[in-house]
């Protein structure tokens, strides 16, 4: 039966009088064909509309956030890609108001990169509520400013409104809240800034479009290529929840409209592909070239040479300069800079390279990121100095300035008329304030008006931030052997630290997508693409491990080196390696041992000044399940201990098992005793003293001759 008959014969039989096929006309037939055949050629063109008209939801980083005080502002970023040609941009805007808010005054306004476009009050209702915000398209620029600011005022029986300030006056702002893009995309052109513009996209990335691929058995050569090209991309990823998967060529699946960077030897190269690249170039050059064909595109990068190949991968790393070719083709040789480029601030951070200013009366805020070297975090000593101006028609005796580190408040100062055309404030950090690798400093004004009475929703009064704000940051290298360390303890100087990595001969799908959850984290971190890695799918010598932070991944059947391991590992296998056995922390049942995965950190049987990450599990499936752990930053915060447990149901469990947490005693015990330096002085001048006063009693008592005339008194018969 052909396809028609098909149809027309269901479409009939669908109907209640049940009219048979037989008793259809021809030329009914031959009406229905065609009308069906008119129906699917009106669908191609809109088909191939839809294909162009792309949507992407950008959410914002932001948690759900409270705004107090009569005004209230805060900011949120998004970002649009290059090669977007914009029809449509919706501002979702989730948010609930304070009960007690007069819907009738209270308003909230919206601006993008400091124009006001859009002003609108709640709806006269309680909970969560939504506005849809379309944002003009000649105000977007590439990286925007998005900024909600608006005053909360209550009512207070039949005034319309109250002007003091209480805990009532508030504006949360629901995580939902997010950017919608409607567009159309841009082709991408044969340059290899194009392809890594489309293949870096949020959008690419979000829609699984991009993809890294290697050979179906890498050499370690290949797969340290690959690892090094897929930790640079993951470094420029913004979102928290996307990652590039590294996939062997018999995955590589590739559909119209992906972007794939091949890394692989030549002589692994599919045979299109190897059809694109001269052989004669090969012999002193890596090479790396874009290739597109029916809609797929393909970034080559491949050499005959190892050495040649992972100098490729880390010049794709590398997005300052892959964003400055803009030619199809790049050589690489073993001269080529290849380097990311770092900027040494010497623990000097500006809080804004321009003026800030807040308008309007009430408590205003700025915040300012700080962001450390990863493998560092904040010591002793630090501090804020803020210069600053603000308006002079102020009620001094009520306004103020408020510095605060994350939820720390380091002080206030009150505003002064005679300090108004330029102020000062330097504040430290109060000792033993533990801040992390990245944290935020807030500025609070509280700009109190004379005698005010009507609504404060004006562009006075002012405060303004210098550009000469800044904090200088005591930092100390991170010596923890704990995942709230981790991965930092395998970075140093914000590039990897001399990493192993020690993996099963011959790869499954699961260990693939394990590395590129490792890998993923680590990239991240990891800001410069100059450090060391080097992968083994064979035991290497202890030799070669002894001066090296140590990853290995697999399980007993398939890497050698964890059944070796066996006996330093936290959660162990039993005596016949066929699952994981019950310990002092966890009891487990033999069957339920051979399902769950453990990522465990452990100081190297090799070298006790360095660690191992050993990411294990009866099968390569769970190998990957505790994997996912430790893939993105979100996942890994949860945990504080040394091991994870993950089962089949994503049951995940964090726990600690080594007393001694320090990977360098040394330190550990230096930084004790200048901590513990004031105390240690302290108590030596009341020794001191209490040596000084004994002295004094007992040559008071001797002069006195109480101690001679005892003596004396012994002698006597």
């Amino acid at each position: 039966m052909e396809w028609w008959d098909m149809f027309v014969s269901k479409f009939f039989i669908s109907k209640q009088n049940g009219i048979r096929q037989n008793v259809i006309s021809s030329f009914s037939k031959a009406l229905i064909v065609a009308s069906v055949c008119l129906a699917a050629f009106l669908m191609v063109p809109n088909k191939a509309q839809a294909d162009k008209n792309q949507t992407y939801v950008q959410q914002f980083q932001n948690n759900t956030t409270t705004l107090s005080g009569r005004s209230v502002k805060t900011s949120m970023y998004f970002t649009k890609m290059d090669y977007w040609k914009i029809k449509k941009v919706t501002f979702n805007f989730s948010y609930q108001i304070s009960q007690l808010a007069s819907r009738q005054d209270s308003d909230i306004t919206v601006s993008i990169n400091g124009t006001k476009f859009k002003s609108f009050r709640p709806k006269r209702r309680t909970g969560l509520q939504t506005e849809k915000v379309e944002i003009p398209l000649r105000l977007l620029q590439g990286e925007n400013k998005l900024q909600i600011e608006g005053q909360v005022l209550n009512q207070i029986g039949n005034k319309n409104y109250e002007l003091a300030q209480t805990p009532a006056n508030w504006l949360t702002i629901e995580q939902g809240s997010n950017i919608n893009f409607e567009y159309n995309l841009e082709k991408a052109d044969p340059t290899l800034h194009s392809f890594y513009d489309h293949f870096s996209g949020q959008d690419t990335i979000a829609y699984q479009r991009a993809r890294i691929v290697t050979a179906n058995n890498p050499s370690d050569a290949e797969l340290t290529a690959s690892m090094i090209a897929m930790s640079g991309e993951s470094r420029v990823i913004t979102t928290e929840n996307n990652q590039i998967q590294v996939v062997p060529e018999r995955q590589m699946n590739a559909k119209k409209g992906d972007y794939l960077m091949i890394v692989a030897a030549y002589q692994h190269l599919p045979k299109n592909l190897k059809r694109q690249v001269n052989q004669e170039e090969l012999s002193h050059y890596a090479i790396i070239k874009t290739y597109y064909t029916k809609g797929k595109h393909y970034l080559i990068v491949t050499s005959k040479k190892a050495r040649l190949l992972k100098k490729a991968a880390r010049f794709v790393a590398n997005a300052e300069l892959m964003n400055e070719v803009n030619r199809s083709q790049k050589f690489i040789t073993s001269q080529t800079a290849t380097f990311t480029s770092s900027l040494h601030d010497n623990g000097v951070y500006q809080l804004s390279n321009q003026t800030d200013k807040v308008e309007g009366a009430g408590h205003q805020e700025s915040s300012y990121l700080i962001t450390l070297p990863n493998d560092r975090s904040n010591a002793d000593g630090s501090h804020v100095t803020l210069h600053f101006r603000y308006s002079q028609n102020l009620n001094f005796a009520r306004s103020l300035v408020t510095i605060s580190v994350n939820n720390t408040t380091l002080g206030s100062k009150k505003l002064t008329k005679a300090k108004a055309s330029g102020d000062e404030l330097t504040l430290t950090v109060p000792k033993g304030t533990s801040l992390g690798s990245s944290f935020v400093v807030k500025v609070a004004f509280d700009l109190e008006m004379k005698g005010q009475s009507i609504s404060d929703n004006s562009q006075t009064p002012w405060a303004e931030i210098n550009s000469q704000s800044e904090m200088i940051v005591k930092s100390q290298i991170s010596n923890d052997l704990l995942f709230n360390n981790y991965p930092t303890l395998f970075i140093k100087n914000e590039t990897y630290n001399d990493i192993a990595v020690v993996i099963p001969e011959n790869l499954t799908t699961d260990d693939f997508r394990t590395l590129t959850n490792i890998f993923n984290l680590i990239g991240s971190f990891a800001k410069s693409n100059t450090g060391s890695i080097q992968f083994y799918n064979h035991p290497p010598r202890e030799k070669d491990l002894k001066d090296r932070n140590v990853i290995v991944v697999g399980t007993p059947q398939n890497n050698s080196l964890i059944r070796k391991l066996n006996a330093n590992l936290y959660f162990q296998y039993d005596s016949r390696f066929q699952g994981i056995k019950s310990n002092e922390k966890l009891s487990i049942e033999k069957e339920y041992g051979k399902t769950i995965g453990t990522a465990q950190l452990l100081r190297s049987p090799y070298n006790h000044r360095r660690g191992m990450l050993v990411v294990t599990g009866k099968s390569s499936r769970a190998v990957y399940l505790a994997s996912t752990q430790i893939n993105f930053q979100k996942n890994i915060q949860q945990y504080t201990g040394d091991a994870i447990v993950v089962d089949q149901d994503n049951n995940h469990y964090g726990y600690r098992f080594k007393k001694n947490k320090f990977i360098n005693q040394k330190l550990a015990q230096r930084r004790s005793f200048s901590k513990h330096s004031q105390l240690i002085i302290y108590l030596g001048l009341a020794l001191l003293v209490l040596v000084i006063i004994g002295i004094a009693i007992f040559l008071t008592l001797r002069k006195q001759g109480l101690i001679g005339r005892h003596a004396t008194n012994d002698k006597k018969p």
